[in-house]
């Protein structure tokens, strides 16, 4: 299976070499037989990577202890469910599952548009491959998980033998958690889509053909990958929550910043296109965005996997960061020289007619996305900048991070509530005092109960004011839009709400985007509140933490097939009632001699008791870590509504009965008067 698994690699890297050449010969020389003959090396590329997977997978499955990759994530006795995590676990089987991914969208992609935009997809298609090529040249050359472990034999005539190992090392105890298991490929989802609309704005200038029909041909791919990679960042930083054992989710860590990067620039992408939609605006800076999105991806992967950057979750020193240099600066170059070309062919055909506009929201809210680029890619590759100019690494800590980011991200919800209530070009003063009056005044009315109550801290009232007056915003424009068709279709409330939402899906979806941003601004706002305590107990002491009183009742000490634990069994009051049991544990896995925590965890919507047992004493004593994490819930439920809104986003419109009916009329009664 290993020699199967290296074959197609080679073949498919041949393959994709060749498509590359021959869909740009296709293009210069309008052949169209050259065209669709690249076009089949991106199938056969898929097909060939797809059974590269597989080997994988079977040699996983199998336990075969000869292949190094095989022995250092798995073992016999990891579960099945975990084996096929242990694909992507590490360095070599994570790039060959995201060229996996990677190949799956670039024929998604050529079968889609096989009878529309003729003109752009040979480029689109050697960009494509060119992308691919690269990842299967990293595999081959930098990490093949196919390389079988050898020993020094001088009897034999090669002067080495292929060696096996009885068992593997197992998979980290870290990843051995659900989220781990579908985290990664929906994170790659999310890397690997955005090569889609970087192709077609490649192929866009490389044509001359910078109209909107890249843009209309690639929302939806744009809008479904940010969704996974929104998914993925959420998954992540539930993973980090319930597994790490520190009681956070997200902590400014490289790898969470890499993945954050390209998020925030995408974010700003989809905001900005609908301006050129609507008013032919932001030509030059649509592409410099979604070009710098998907380099983004590129560079964070560079951070993540060359070692350059200590990383609780990053891969070990590794040659392949010289590669993902080399191919960011091909990349950055290319894209570079043809924006330089098309400049003129990209002007904007409508100038900003008012400051107080929506366009002028979605250019500060752009802006705003950018500048937490920047800052937080500054914040992160801070320790390389260190090296290069006194030659040691320093690292800034989080709360640089949440003292720059913090305030960006209040900006960016301030402007998330302000965007609708403009008017497209210019809003007239009535207008403004009409929508404004309302959400503003209760938003101040909001701020001054929430002050009376005893929150004085200015951040936190500030984002429960703010996220109370998004929510306002979206509740008042959705409302009387459901009000408006209830009186010209006479349904319900419920029937003409989403009537409202089908016919408009990616305003309306957005809008439920927007209220899932606010309940995760709710929950990261919960933060400011948290309280802990650490304590040393025996059986049967407790102690007071918040409102709760911590009782250990029990300790316990235990074998599984993969590791031993040690447990303590805790139970909480609050009010003099029994609020929960919880059994946190520290547990030891045999096959990688690694410990790890199982956190114990008791969610409500007001907040998280979250129980950590950290070890024992020299006197047996339990040491037992109680955090209370006011609105944490709020993150994930926000990111539910997100991926929803999205979703109702990638659906297209509703069209009535009678519109579609005069759609119908309207070519036949051309017809007949032609």
């Amino acid at each position: 299976m290993g020699d199967l698994g290296s074959l197609t690699l080679i073949i498919a890297f041949v393959v994709s070499a060749y498509t590359v050449v021959v869909s740009v010969l296709g293009y210069t020389k309008k052949r169209n037989d050259l065209i669709l003959s690249s076009e089949r090396g991106i199938y056969t590329t898929f097909i060939l990577i797809l059974i590269s997977s597989f080997a994988l997978t079977a040699l996983l499955l199998k336990s075969e202890f000869q292949y190094q990759y095989i022995q250092e994530y798995s073992n016999r006795a990891l579960p099945l469910f975990f084996k096929f995590a242990a694909f992507w676990a590490g360095q070599a089987g994570s790039l060959l599952l995201w060229l996996l991914i990677l190949c799956t969208v670039s024929v998604a992609a050529v079968y889609q548009n096989r009878n529309r935009n003729r003109e752009l997809m040979p480029i689109v298609t050697a960009v494509l491959s060119f992308v691919n090529m690269f990842f299967i040249t990293v595999i081959i050359f930098a990490a093949n998980p196919f390389n079988e472990m050898v020993v020094a034999a001088p009897e034999t005539a090669a002067g080495f033998i292929t060696y096996t190992a009885p068992d593997g090392r197992g998979l980290n105890p870290l990843l051995q958690h659900w989220a781990m298991v579908i985290h990664p490929p929906i994170l790659f989802v999310g890397y690997s889509g955005f090569v889609v609309p970087f192709a077609f704005a490649i192929a866009a200038l490389a044509t001359g053909k910078l109209d909107i029909t890249w843009i209309k041909t690639t929302r939806r791919w744009t809008l479904f990958t940010w969704m996974f990679l929104t998914s993925g960042i959420l998954l992540g930083a539930n993973w980090a929550y319930v597994e790490l054992g520190w009681g956070g989710y997200w902590g400014w860590d490289p790898v969470e910043n890499a993945s954050l990067l390209p998020w925030l620039t995408g974010t700003a992408y989809l905001h900005s296109v609908i301006i050129q939609e609507k008013r032919g605006m932001f030509k030059i800076w649509n592409l410099i965005l979604i070009i710098m999105t998907f380099s983004l991806c590129i560079f964070g992967t560079f951070l993540t996997r060359s070692g350059v950057i200590s990383s609780v979750h990053s891969f070990a020193q590794s040659p392949i960061g010289s590669f993902f240099s080399f191919f960011l600066f091909v990349i950055m170059i290319i894209a570079g020289l043809l924006l330089l070309k098309r400049l003129t062919g990209l002007k904007s055909e409508h100038q900003l007619d008012s400051m107080l506009s929506r366009e002028s929201s979605f250019l500060f809210n752009n802006l705003m996305f950018i500048l937490a680029m920047f800052v937080i890619m500054f914040g992160t590759i801070f320790p390389l900048i260190t090296e290069l100019t006194s030659g040691t690494q320093s690292t800034l800590d989080p709360p640089f991070f949440n003292r720059m980011a913090i305030p960006i991200g209040l900006i960016i919800l301030l402007l998330t509530g302000m965007g609708p209530l403009f008017a497209w070009r210019k809003t007239s003063v009535y207008s403004l005092k009409k929508n404004f009056l309302f959400p503003v005044g209760s938003s101040l009315i909001v701020g001054i109960v929430l002050f009376l109550l005893g929150i004085r801290d200015f951040y936190p009232l500030i984002a429960f004011v703010l996220s109370y007056f998004v929510f306002h915003t979206i509740l008042q424009d959705y409302t009387k839009g459901v009000m408006a068709r209830m009186k010209t279709s006479g349904g319900s409330f419920l029937k003409s709400f989403i009537d409202l939402t089908l016919k408009n899906s990616r305003r309306y979806g957005g809008y439920i985007v927007h209220a899932g941003v606010v309940f995760m601004f709710i929950g990261f706002t919960g933060n400011a509140f948290n309280i802990e305590k650490r304590a040393e107990l025996l059986v049967g002491e407790s102690f007071e933490v918040g409102e709760y009183i911590i009782i250990a009742d029990k300790f316990n000490n235990g074998q599984e097939e993969l590791y031993q634990f040690s447990e303590v069994y805790i139970t909480a009051f609050r009010n003099g009632e029994e609020v929960t049991k919880g059994y946190p544990q520290r547990r030891y896995y045999f096959a990688s001699q690694q410990t790890s925590t199982e956190v114990a965890l008791h969610s409500t919507f007001k907040e998280d008791l979250y129980m950590v047992f950290e070890g024992y004493t020299d006197e047996d004593k339990a040491v037992v870590h109680i955090l209370i994490k006011p609105l944490v819930m709020f993150i994930w439920l926000g990111g539910i509504i997100i991926v929803l809104g999205t979703v109702i986003a990638l659906f297209p419109n509703t069209v009535s009965a009678g519109k579609q009916s005069l759609r119908r009329i309207k070519p036949e009664a051309a017809d007949a008067a032609a």
